[in-house]
């Protein structure tokens, strides 16, 4: 076979220590790739189209608009390749699931480089043809928002197609009626890896065509190539990769897609410590793509067991919490009790949803024992206190000085912030504006500021779902 041959040069003959090599290789090489004027999740339609653009003077890249979006904005198909084995990846279906997207811009730049991974690009040319349509919502990713300007979700308009971009993926896929899909999103960042504790970094699924969940032979590809996948990732992401709920959804794309022949592996990008702008997860979207393209290419993943998808990659869960305080003597409205509290993040967007803010509340309260956080404290033998405000009295203004630990000792943790510059030396207490202030006690969906106190002394605080520790 053609592609065998082709592959073989760079794969086969040395099996699969080769095959470790040439993507520990790409790993190394990653950064001469990373496009970098896309450095944060929400960027624009208006920051990719140049980046679009500049592919077509590469021999091998062709770009066409397939449509247009609701509120006009053109909708790209690029072509890279003319090899036999034809592939179609959809990005940010969902606008707010931009993964993806980065790692098709940093692609890009790779298959249009020329340097010492030539021979690689060659193999990818002569053996696949690529279809890409990146950023599919882009009205949606205008706004940083998971629908479209309809306010209907595109995943859930596969049937009706009532929305343009359901209907220009529909009519890219049934002309090109590609072999392989990849459905190319982002999951909650608290996404576990089932009760191991670990985060969901990455998430599969070969979607079920029917409510059987039954495996034909185009299923049953895209579970082979998962397996493949997944051994990839293991090297960079060990324990971390899940796979996701696969109970058959009538109007998704990706369980349509399988049911009308094209053999389709869904990609949810998920949480990953250190990692808030998904730079790190960007870097395993590219090395998954090279991955995906040379096992097809080769046809590798064919021998794979599809036991292993079903039996050695474990369940997605909701396991995780941004901070997890444990074991702590929770002062609630009710009195006293030993609790732990989970807190967890919203963003809030400013107007051009360029930019945000992250804004905690209380996730979940009691007992946390089979949960974990992105951080964690053990908090046995602290007393946990909703921090109040208060109102320096005249002595303290004069001097101005305020005696924080015994202050904080009472429970206080606010001072008013208008007052923040007759107390130069405030350390550990926290200024707000006084007028607006209201007390939060620890109850669920509130965002309190806590004062945890050991053997009678502040030891720190939490402010925003943060635990910082006085020092």
């Amino acid at each position: 076979m053609m592609r065998t041959l082709l592959f073989g040069l760079l794969i086969s003959l040395a099996g699969i220590t080769q095959a470790q090599t040439w993507h520990q290789m790409l790993s190394g090489a990653y950064e001469d790739y990373l496009e970098a004027t896309i450095t944060n999740r929400r960027f624009k339609h208006r920051d990719i189209e140049p980046l679009i653009a500049k592919t077509v003077t590469h021999p091998e890249f062709l770009v066409k608009t397939a449509g247009y979006s609701v509120q006009g904005r053109p909708i790209y198909l690029v072509r890279a390749g003319h090899g036999p084995h034809t592939m179609l990846l959809w990005s940010q279906m969902h606008g707010d699931e931009s993964t993806a997207t980065m790692a098709i811009m940093d692609l890009f730049n790779f298959l249009t480089a020329d340097d010492d991974f030539n021979s690689i690009r060659e193999n990818i040319f002569n053996n696949l043809t690529i279809y890409l349509i990146p950023m599919l919502n882009p009205d949606g990713a205008e706004q940083f928002t998971r629908r479209n300007a309809y306010d209907i979700d595109i995943n859930r308009d596969a049937l009706r197609l009532t929305s343009p971009e359901a209907r220009i993926l529909k009519q890219v896929r049934d002309s090109l009626q590609p072999e392989y899909g990849f459905n190319l999103h982002d999951q909650n960042r608290y996404t576990s890896v089932g009760l191991s504790g670990k985060t969901a970094t990455i998430s599969f699924l070969a979607p079920a065509f029917d409510w059987d969940k039954s495996v034909n032979p185009v299923r049953k590809r895209a579970l082979q190539l998962i397996v493949s996948l997944n051994g990839m990732l293991q090297s960079y992401l060990p324990g971390q990769v899940a796979k996701y709920d696969d109970t058959f959804e009538p109007r998704a794309f990706g369980d349509n897609i399988q049911k009308w022949g094209t053999s389709t592996v869904l990609i949810e990008c998920g949480g990953q410590p250190g990692d808030p702008e998904k730079q790190i997860i960007r870097k395993m979207n590219f090395l998954l793509f090279l991955t995906a393209f040379e096992s097809i290419g080769s046809g590798a993943h064919l021998n794979n067991d599809i036991k292993d998808y079903f039996d050695k990659i474990p369940q997605n869960a909701r396991y995780l919490h941004e901070l997890i305080i444990r074991n702590g003597r929770c002062q609630t409205p009710y009195g006293p009790a030993i609790l732990d509290i989970g807190f967890a993040m919203n963003e809030r967007d400013n107007a051009e949803a360029t930019q945000f803010s992250r804004s905690a509340y209380i996730s979940d309260l009691g007992d946390l024992s089979t949960y974990a956080g992105y951080e964690e404290l053990n908090a046995e033998g602290y007393s946990i206190l909703p921090g109040q405000l208060y109102i320096p009295n005249d002595l303290e203004l004069r001097s101005h000085q305020v005696n924080e630990n015994q202050l904080m000792e009472q429970g206080y943790l606010w001072l008013p912030l208008s007052l923040k510059s007759e107390f130069p030396e405030v350390k550990f207490m926290q200024w707000t504006p006084a007028d607006s202030f209201q007390s939060r006690a620890i109850q669920l969906g509130q965002n309190p500021g806590l004062i945890l106190i050991l053997n009678g002394r502040c030891v720190g605080t939490v402010i925003n779902g943060t635990w910082k520790k006085n020092e």
